[in-house]
């Protein structure tokens, strides 16, 4: 029961999509993550997914059913996919985001195209 710098906990390690557990809030996790490049298209089919950038910018595609769209988040901004949407996150430049997911979720989703190497398939690391 300390408080938890977000600068050092994403100090503590540098692999890309590969999120960090800083914490919890009732059954759900908060996570950062440092990110750059494509992730890969997934969907949860029971939760919403919470992003915040602290540093960067990250790009999301969605397939939503009126279509494809993505959403450009700067430093600062929030963003929410809604459960059941497809998404692919993207960084175009070294990106730091905070996650807030049930405890448990996957990375990947509940639905998602193959998993590149460089992406951590994982409900979440605890930090060191």
């Amino acid at each position: 029961m300390e408080p938890i710098s977000l600068e050092a906990a994403l100090a503590s390690f540098s692999q890309q999509w590969s999120p960090r557990i800083v914490t919890a809030v009732n059954d759900y996790d908060v996570r950062v993550a440092k990110v750059e490049g494509e992730h890969l298209w997934h969907a949860h089919a029971h939760t919403d997914e919470f992003f915040l950038v602290l540093s960067g910018e990250l790009h999301i595609g969605l397939r939503e059913p009126d279509g494809e769209r993505t959403v450009i988040l700067p430093r600062g901004s929030v963003f929410t996919v809604p459960r059941g949407i497809e998404h692919k996150p993207y960084a175009p430049v070294p990106t730091e985001i905070l996650l807030f997911e049930p405890t448990g979720t996957l990375t990947v989703g509940d639905r998602h195209e193959e998993v590149p190497d460089h992406v951590d398939a994982t409900t979440g690391h605890t930090l060191t």
